[in-house]
């Protein structure tokens, strides 16, 4: 194997990243402009993007989908001695743009202006899996200096719930993609390295009734009125603490968090939170509704189970007959955590530290990744990615010099795992 020292190799992919500068974010803002809004998740182009970056740079990687119109990329190779195996996740599709008008540009124009590159996804997580799309390229051009395997993971249908994509991935090919470590870019603030998640469970709840002329309410009862009800005693469900150390938070974590995240979001990681996303009900103001259906978003505590919380909704259920309760587990997932000692949490705070920055702290997300898949699979898995901002809503967009910070962390986090144990 060539003898080479980690501080020439960092040297060298610092450089090659300075003199990709321009190619990367013109690749992510090319990656941006190319619509996968999930639903309905239709990603074959943008698959086709990264594809064909792979091939045109003589890396390795091929599609692996369950169905057509979710393609997922996996690529891998080998350094020049055995070793650990990496893996690099990062999704494909996003959020739908909703409504154009409350943008202040086309959601899919991938501009770049103001410092920043702009539309629906760049955040979530396009900028993300464009630093592991570049990573595995420079670690591509190290390998003779590597040890172990990298693996590129590109996946479909995170947004809704990976079914065809990471989990798919790890239930199909197991030996190819589960690896002895992940790393994943998901939006997660660049002062937090995040080692686990909150749990979610998801449902839908239909309510039924007669329904009549809206003078007649004598007649039927109101569905909307009961699922008004429901909402209220499900929201009574928030802010319960199965156990307030269940995530104990190291000196400056809750600073760190309310700073990324927002004020208060350190005071909900280890509560229990409700969100009604969709409501559908009613065809006309003066027909009484007999029909009306709403979806829920409850995202557990980490020391919480589906059992316990479920419970407490079939709970509030039963005392409303006319209602019928639909858990989507496709959409759920018990909460999910990796050992916050692991090494590739030092690495990346070692990296960050030596990119000058400030050294990111240890947290559980509040938001769901494809994590949790590794996770159950047994492997290690960990998050670092850009700042939240606009995620999900109008005017998404990433700061341009946070981008480029992201790919340095993930291209030189991969090189410290991967290099020779004697090196």
């Amino acid at each position: 194997m060539p003898s080479a020292s980690f501080d020439e190799l960092r040297e060298t992919v610092l450089c090659w990243i300075e003199e990709d500068r321009e190619r990367l974010i013109a690749f992510l803002s090319a990656f941006t402009a190319i619509p996968t809004p999930n639903p309905p998740g239709d990603t074959v182009l943008a698959a086709g993007f990264l594809l064909d970056h792979l091939h045109a740079h003589g890396l390795p990687g091929e599609i692996l989908a369950a169905k057509p119109h979710l393609p997922n990329i996996v690529g891998a190779f080998d350094g020049a001695a055995p070793g650990r195996h990496l893996v690099l996740n990062g999704h494909i599709d996003v959020f739908p743009a909703g409504d154009a008008a409350l943008w202040s540009r086309d959601p899919w124009s991938g501009d770049i202006a103001d410092g920043r590159v702009h539309g629906r996804g760049v955040v979530d997580m396009k900028c993300g899996t464009t630093a592991s799309v570049w990573a595995y390229g420079y670690m591509h051009r190290l390998r003779e200096h590597l040890a172990g395997r990298l693996t590129l993971t590109c996946v479909s249908d995170e947004e809704t719930g990976g079914t065809w994509g990471a989990r798919w991935l790890l239930e199909t090919f197991p030996d190819r993609v589960r690896g002895d470590c992940m790393l994943n870019g998901e939006p997660s603030v660049p002062t937090l390295v995040r080692y686990g998640e909150k749990g979610t469970l998801r449902v839908h709840i239909d309510v039924d009734t007669p329904g009549a002329h809206a003078a007649y309410v004598h007649k039927s009862a109101n569905a909307i009125e009961i699922a008004t009800r429901i909402i209220t005693e499900l929201y009574s469900l928030a802010g319960q603490i199965t156990d307030p150390d269940a995530v104990p938070l190291p000196p400056g974590a809750a600073e760190a968090i309310d700073a990324g995240l927002g004020a208060g979001a350190s005071a909900i990681l280890n509560r229990t939170t409700v969100s009604v996303g969709v409501i559908q009900g009613g065809v006309k103001i003066n027909v009484l509704p007999g029909t009306c259906r709403f979806e829920v978003d409850l995202r557990l505590p980490p020391a919480m189970t589906h059992a316990f919380l479920l419970a407490q909704v079939e709970e509030i259920m039963a005392r409303h007959p006319q209602a019928r309760l639909t858990p989507i587990w496709t959409h759920s997932c018990e909460p999910t955590r990796s050992d916050p000692g692991h090494e590739m949490v030092g690495i990346v705070q070692r990296t960050v530290e030596g990119l000058g920055r400030p050294v990111p702290v240890p947290s559980v997300s509040l938001g769901a990744t494809d994590c949790k898949h590794w996770r159950q699979a047994g492997t290690p898995s960990y998050v670092y990615g850009c700042s939240p901002e606009g995620m999900g809503a109008a005017d998404e967009a990433v700061d341009i010099d946070e981008f480029l910070h992201i790919v340095r962390t993930h291209a030189l986090s991969c090189l410290a795992y991967l290099m020779p144990r004697n090196a």
